[in-house]
């Protein structure tokens, strides 16, 4: 058995914009448990903690990976994947260590889930109107560090799809005239019922 074993192989997911160098989306992971005394261990604290050190490794990764045709490189004693859409730089970061075609299936999962989601070009200004779908899709894709899905068809059918619960519950409402008549009078009898309560 191999020792310091972890399902934590994402350190950060970033996109970055590449006319300006701006942060559009960034996410940090740290390990949940840290192992003492393991230099190179997926299990080590993320050296990025603070927000000035991870702009700093933004704006050099950005730099290093402007004029690259590959998908992969070596930052910082990190491996790298990234993909180019348009205006935008996509990125998974992930230990020395970690098995690097996971983490393509990471990016290509993040790349495609974001092209069936918006139907057009991914673009700072989809992204940027559209956080929330990014910001989902991201997290069904990876989970504090750890990868959960890489099918970029069920990636979008999570995050585009209403939850089923909530659809039952809308059922067994009565939005006829009379069924907002009885839920008025519900709400008078309830009222009167607190403030007498309280009186």
């Amino acid at each position: 058995m191999a020792p310091n074993m972890s399902l934590f192989s994402v350190n950060a997911v970033i996109i970055l914009s590449t006319e300006d160098g701006s942060r559009v989306f960034a996410k940090y992971y740290n390990a949940p448990h840290h192992t003492a005394g393991a230099a190179h261990s997926p299990t080590t604290p993320n050296p990025y903690g603070d927000k000035k050190s991870q702009l700093a490794f933004e704006k050099g990764l950005l730099e290093k990976t402007a004029k690259q045709t590959a998908d992969i490189i070596l930052y910082d004693n990190r491996i790298v994947l990234y993909k180019s859409e348009s205006d935008i730089m996509m990125y998974v970061v992930g230990g020395v260590d970690e098995n690097e075609i996971m983490l393509y299936n990471v990016i290509l999962a993040m790349r495609d889930s974001l092209h069936l989601l918006f139907k057009q070009s991914v673009d700072k200004r989809t992204i940027i109107e559209n956080y929330d779908l990014v910001s989902l899709a991201i997290d069904e894709i990876v989970d504090d560090g750890i990868i959960l899905e890489t099918d970029p068809t069920i990636i979008a059918q999570r995050v585009s799809k209403a939850p089923t619960q909530d659809v039952a519950q809308l059922k067994g409402i009565d939005l006829s005239e009379q069924g907002i008549n009885n839920l008025a009078q519900f709400g008078k009898s309830k009222l009167g019922d607190w403030l007498r309560q309280g009186l």
